[in-house]
């Protein structure tokens, strides 16, 4: 119920005429659904906002791609102005700074407690490669675990060789090749083009909230391998914040802080939520699939590991080396 009114409350602030009489409007988008973690997040953001604030900035979510910006190009969308703020899965900002794809490194991370341990982590390093290019981190944006949706059941090794799968990026699309699927790193908003036309049979994601209905009807297995438990980076033009006055800007932060810890404790209980909207609509769920094809995923992870760290240097012993060390 408290999620249906944080909904309905994001379409009132996309439409209210309070916004005309704002001191200021931030535009903030997700290529994400409003009822997937990124949406919920901005939708969860902007209310925070217009209550601390009393409405003096508001926050204007849209979601979906609506401004035809994917998560790989969110950054450059904010520093050109395009819009203030957005919330941009991690793994796909890669080519923006190689710490973004940490979060997504493929089974590092099997718990919730250990991907909040990890996120806050990587937290300074993350607003750092923000602060570079010019913008801030509100808040970071976890999600469900990722498992493989497939139009038939996954029982072997050798069934991934059958898979044209969508993956989120660059590393998994090598995961998978290596083991033998035909994988393309795409963003969501272009995976549902690609099951109707049939150029994909099998997509990694969570599922969460509509992206799952999205899925559902053209992929009706799905198998919990925990490839990743990921993040979003939720972040604002440093320039569009700086200009606020301070009295705003410290409800902004406040409204951040707020927004993330309302974020983890939806997570809590996300997973029991998704999977029983899956059954109910004819999914079937492998808790524990076969230990031979989970062996054939996880035998490149500890390479791709490797040269992920390779290429962040030292940052890799400050954040994995605590991360090993049970650092919180």
């Amino acid at each position: 119920m408290r999620l249906l009114h944080m909904l309905a409350g994001a379409l009132l602030l996309l439409h209210h005429p309070i916004a005309a009489r704002a001191q200021a409007v931030w535009d903030m988008t997700t290529e994400y659904p409003q009822s997937a973690m990124s949406g919920l997040g901005v939708t969860t953001f902007a209310q925070h906002v217009a209550a601390l604030t009393a409405a003096k900035l508001v926050v204007r979510p849209s979601f979906d791609a609506a401004k035809g910006i994917r998560s790989a190009d969110m950054l450059t969308a904010i520093a050109q102005g395009r819009v203030q703020a957005g919330d941009a899965f991690a793994g796909s900002l890669e080519a923006e700074d190689v710490i973004f794809a940490l979060p997504s490194l493929p089974f590092l991370v099997t718990s919730m407690a250990d991907a909040r341990r990890l996120a806050d982590l990587a937290r300074p390093y993350l607003a750092a490669a923000l602060q570079s290019k010019g913008e801030r981190l509100l808040y970071l944006t976890p999600w469900p675990p990722s498992g493989i949706w497939s139009k038939t059941p996954l029982k072997t090794s050798s069934d991934l060789s059958g898979l044209s799968i969508r993956t989120y990026d660059r590393i998994s699309s090598e995961i998978f090749t290596r083991a033998g699927a035909k994988a393309t790193s795409i963003a969501f908003a272009e995976t549902l083009p690609r099951l109707v036309d049939g150029s994909i049979n099998a997509v990694l994601s969570s599922g969460d909230g509509d992206s799952g209905r999205r899925l559902w009807s053209f992929l009706p297995y799905f198998s919990e391998i925990t490839y990743s438990l990921p993040l979003s980076v939720a972040s604002v033009n440093q320039a569009a914040y700086d200009g606020l006055p301070s009295d705003l800007r410290e409800a902004v932060d406040a409204a951040s802080r707020q927004t993330e810890t309302d974020l983890w404790l939806a997570l809590s209980t996300r997973l029991q939520e998704n999977h029983r909207r899956m059954r109910e609509s004819g999914v079937t769920i492998d808790p524990d699939p076969a230990p031979a094809l989970v062996a054939a995923l996880q035998s490149g992870a500890a390479a791709a590991r490797q040269a992920w760290c390779d290429r962040a240097g030292p940052i890799c012993q400050k954040i994995l080396g605590a991360f090993a060390a049970g650092k919180p």
